[in-house]
């Protein structure tokens, strides 16, 4: 029997599956976690003359990457097999669609709608699944959306319901906790909610390694700038609308300016402002978040940047003052613009990460032409400045790094296309380009070509993007490198994720000990009415 090309490792996971047991394959990003559930989908094809596969995914681009990746090359001359998204006609359709097909692959909210829908000739029964498959199932918690299919099931279970569908999660990592008790607990919540256990490689662990090595990890860090009087400049003006605020509410009260604190506490009074009809508050609010903005933007980028957003703010507001408010905000800002314009460009007060980013990325490219690398950015407008400082870099343009933008799909300003997206990843896959500039988009899913260099840049996240991340670093001798501040709070969080990735793995191996469905299932979620 064709075994799709699966190495030792991969056909060690599939084992359970391939019995018909509920399980979770924990593979890490590279590990072909995709190819082995292609595999339990065809055994299940070939055993049951009355199957019915359901693939679900989180992301729409998603659906058509397995669908033309690993579904239709391996099973599409034997199946028929239909891929479902939001931008489809079939999603109307989609029960008809499921009684026509062997295999469907949608995102997991068409499903959701199907099930949920009283019309006779649009309502599916998870009854009429015989395999679920769902992609990136540590999603599956709290009020998303698989873990709303995963209570329709819980309920039916519990109600003594038998036709009921296999389960096959797939996951890099299911999240931890900082220590190994309350990882133990996470771990086995998950697996509640897919009401299956998780295996993962453990006799062929070795050949797992060899295939997905772990990339070196290095932290660059940089000092804090010994003076900054660009971001100096901007907390005093600040601190002039803090001023005339208080001569409308003297208990106003704010948190550190040119912190993510201070910007919440900005957007509530705005929002306070509004209700209460009370404009000086609100605008007020508003021109302070912008200059926070400024602040964070010049913390992580260049100051250059900073002023910038400023500047194309404030070009909106010209001419439009309604009261004094107004004319104070504004002219506040004319007056100190010659001045913030001529330290933004101050070469002496650069910021010092941007020269341990451009040190990091030139020891790799300075020495292979055919390195490929990521840097990962909070935000769609520091990733369109990040490219902005790339392009017009000569020591860059030197190495000859070839950079592009990849953020996520929507109709937001700075946004992708699923088009644009496909574009650029095809260009990073045939060397046209060497170097993504991404926000998290490009942590989970998307088939990206692996990477010799993986840069966090200017981010907090969890312990699951940050593993996605530095799988993306699989290439020989990769490196996944944090670029930031000493002492920062993105230092403290790559060494806490750290410790929670321990934890999990601690966790999952004390799970795979236990004997008995119960242990791994207690803590269940409750099932839907």
């Amino acid at each position: 029997m064709e075994d799709l090309g699966l190495r030792s490792y991969q056909k060690e996971v599939v084992e359970r599956a391939v019995k018909g047991e509920n399980v979770i394959i924990w593979l890490p990003t590279g590990g072909g976690k995709t190819r082995a559930a292609v595999y339990v989908a065809k055994r299940h094809l070939e055993t049951n003359p009355k199957a019915k596969v359901v693939v679900l995914v989180n992301k729409i681009h998603l659906v058509a990457q397995h669908y033309t990746k690993e579904f239709d090359p391996h099973l599409g001359k034997q199946y028929k097999l239909v891929q479902v998204s939001g931008d489809c006609e079939e999603k109307d359709f989609f029960s008809y669609v499921l009684k026509k097909s062997d295999l469907v692959i949608c995102t997991a909210q068409i499903l959701e709608n199907a099930l949920a829908t009283p019309e006779d000739d649009r309502h599916v029964e998870l009854s009429d699944i015989t395999l679920l498959i769902i992609d990136e199932c540590h999603h599956t918690h709290k009020e998303g959306v698989y873990n709303q299919i995963m209570r329709r099931y819980i309920g039916r279970k519990h109600n003594g319901e038998r036709k009921l569908p296999q389960i096959l999660g797939l996951t890099a990592s299911p999240g931890g906790a900082n220590t190994v008790p309350q990882a133990v607990d996470h771990v086995l919540e998950i697996c509640a909610n897919l009401d299956s256990a998780i295996v993962s490689a453990e006799v062929h662990a070795p050949e797992l390694a060899a295939k997905v090595p772990r990339p070196r990890t290095t932290f660059d860090i940089v000092e804090k700038r010994p003076e900054d009087p660009f971001a100096d400049h901007l907390t005093s003006m600040m601190l002039k609308i803090h001023e005339y605020l208080y001569t409308a509410d003297p208990s106003l009260q704010f948190r550190e300016i040119g912190t993510q604190d201070y910007e919440a506490d900005v957007v509530l009074l705005e929002e306070s402002g509004v209700k209460q009809g009370k404009r000086l508050l609100a605008q007020c609010a508003l021109h302070l978040r912008q200059y926070n903005n400024a602040l964070l933007i010049n913390d992580t980028l260049r100051m250059e940047d900073a002023y910038k957003s400023l500047g194309d703010f404030y070009a909106t507001k010209a001419n439009t003052a309604i009261d004094k408010t107004d004319r104070f905000l504004i002219e506040l800002f004319r007056k100190n613009q010659e001045r913030l314009s001529s330290l933004s460009i101050d070469v002496r007060y650069a910021n010092p990460k941007m020269a341990q980013l451009q040190t990091t990325l030139l020891n790799q490219f300075g020495e292979s032409t055919s390195s490929r690398g990521i840097i990962f950015s909070k935000t769609r407008l520091s990733t369109n400045c990040l490219l902005d400082w790339v392009s017009n870099n000569p020591a860059m343009q030197k190495a000859n790094i070839q950079a592009a933008i990849l953020t996520g799909a929507g109709s937001g300003n700075n946004s992708m296309s699923q088009n644009q997206q496909k574009d650029t990843i095809r260009n990073f896959r045939n060397g046209t380009l060497n170097l993504l500039i991404s926000t998290s988009v490009a942590e989970e899913g998307l088939d990206i070509q692996e990477c010799n260099l993986v840069v966090r840049y200017g981010l907090l996240t969890n312990e699951i993007a940050q593993q996605q991340a530095m799988g993306r670093a699989r290439a020989n001798d990769s490196v996944y490198a944090v670029v930031a501040q000493r002492g920062s709070k993105e230092v403290v969080r790559e060494f806490v994720n750290d410790n929670r990735v321990k934890s999990m793995t601690e966790a999952i191996a004390e799970i795979q000990k236990m004997t008995h469905m119960d242990d791994v299932t207690r803590g269940c979620v409750q099932p839907d009415e």
